[in-house]
């Protein structure tokens, strides 16, 4: 009979040994489960079962459709007349292209629902117009990666319904309702940062708008900005589900860019199907493999033996929240977000429900932002590593640019963690 003890420390370690050796994560996954099914000599069937049951899953049909939906939305024309509706509400302060990059992360980031997407699509109009307006380039890369994090907290996130389903079916409706107040919160705060960042370097304001300007511009945005309103409102209204409202954002966009704002072109659709069908390949694999290996961290009773190992460290919740949060933090460093949501979420989740008294709702928003600060800091910052391709600086730079947003973002992480209300209220009025 294998040695459990063994095989905990065969699984886990073998995983972080090809991570160093830069094997691609889903491998390193899949490859430390294998082996480790070896030791213990269970069916490598069994081992397969788990991989398919991790995507034979129906709520899994969201995340496609998300996908495409911010693909089609980055692509279509949307993002430039949501960039231009925040430079209408407050470009006119001191730095407000800084501003109206936070501000127009949150609109898209309710849109698409992802952070790269958003660093992509925002920054590529963004970056290169405030470099042209005397801002620096390593703070307008920092700005734009930041405020980029606010999409993976603001619904609709494909994120949230992979955290759904780790979780043992959480309301996904709930969830998105949850992310409401720290994503807004989360905005408010960056913004702050950019105006006192800006007083102090002396950017400017932009110029105003007249009347005629301001009515068009807000026309060109209203049909973009009803996508969020129509998602989330048909979920809680219960008119239709997540994976539902999922399709119907891809229907919407696809309307809406084709026929409203006459920008979609049949390549340009070619393109956002080979982007959409690479990335939901990527995930897909992620989730798949990562579930044979939470299969085994919970066959091995990891989850109790870290739970075990955090009361012997302290029985304080507050400490034990800071100490999970530090986990998340680092983890969040080292890997992507998807395997990350999928193997963490069994371990934690028990340990925040039983021990701490935490809602699996709020502790779902814990983590997005703990895993959204990840995709922004190096070495694997995915978020991170787009946006000094398109702001054309250096990680080095742009990582000494974003310290005091580090500060702000894990400001925000703390209230959220220590103040149920800010993302429990508005899914107790609600639903």
């Amino acid at each position: 009979m294998a040695d459990q003890t063994v095989a905990t420390y065969l699984l886990i370690g073998l995983f972080l040994v090809l991570l160093v050796l830069k094997l691609p994560i889903t491998f390193a996954l899949a490859a430390s489960a294998i082996v480790t099914a070896f030791y213990m000599e269970l069916s490598l069937l069994s081992i397969v079962q788990r991989m398919a049951s991790g995507v034979r899953i129906f709520s899994l049909l969201a995340i496609p459709f998300f996908i495409l939906a911010g693909e089609l939305m980055s692509k279509g024309g949307i993002a430039t007349r949501l960039i231009k509706f925040s430079n209408l509400l407050i470009g006119r302060v001191r730095g407000g292209l800084g501003l109206v990059n936070v501000l127009a992360s949150m609109f898209f980031g309710g849109i698409s629902g992802s952070a790269v997407a958003d660093v992509s699509s925002i920054g590529s109009i963004m970056i290169p117009v405030m470099k042209k307006k005397g801002y620096d380039a390593d703070y307008s890369t920092a700005i734009t990666v930041t405020s980029a994090c606010q999409g993976i907290v603001i619904p609709p996130s494909h994120n949230v319904i992979i955290y759904s389903l780790a979780a043992g079916g959480v309301s996904v409706g709930a969830l998105f309702l949850a992310g409401i107040i720290p994503g807004i919160l989360l905005g408010i705060v960056l913004m702050v940062l950019a105006y006192w960042l800006a007083v102090r370097r002396g950017y400017p304001a932009e110029h105003g708008y007249t009347w005629a300007e301001a009515r068009r511009i807000s026309q060109d945005a209203f049909l973009g900005l009803l996508t969020p309103v129509i998602i989330i409102g048909g979920v809680i209204s219960g008119v239709f589900t997540a994976t539902e409202s999922a399709a119907i954002a891809c229907i919407y966009a696809f309307l809406v860019t084709t026929f409203v704002y006459r920008e979609m072109t049949f390549h340009r659709m070619w393109n956002i199907l080979y982007s959409s069908l690479r990335t939901l390949a990527m995930v897909l694999s992620l989730i798949a493999a990562a579930n044979a290996f939470g299969w085994l961290l919970a066959l091995l009773r990891v989850p109790a033996l870290v739970t075990e190992g955090l009361l012997a460290i302290s029985e304080s919740p507050i400490i034990i929240l800071l100490l999970i949060n530090v986990m998340l933090l680092v983890l969040g460093m080292i890997m992507d977000m998807a395997p990350l949501i999928v193997i963490t979420t069994p371990i934690l989740l028990p340990v925040v429900t039983q021990t701490v008294g935490m809602s699996p709702i709020q502790f779902g928003i814990v983590m997005m932002l703990n895993l959204g600060i990840g995709l922004a800091t190096p070495p694997v910052g995915t978020a991170l590593f787009v946006g000094c391709a398109v702001g054309g600086t250096t990680i080095e730079k742009a990582t000494r640019a974003m310290m005091p947003m580090y500060l702000a973002m894990i400001v925000v992480l703390l209230m959220v963690t220590f103040i149920p209300w800010l993302s429990m209220f508005v899914p107790a009025t609600f639903m």
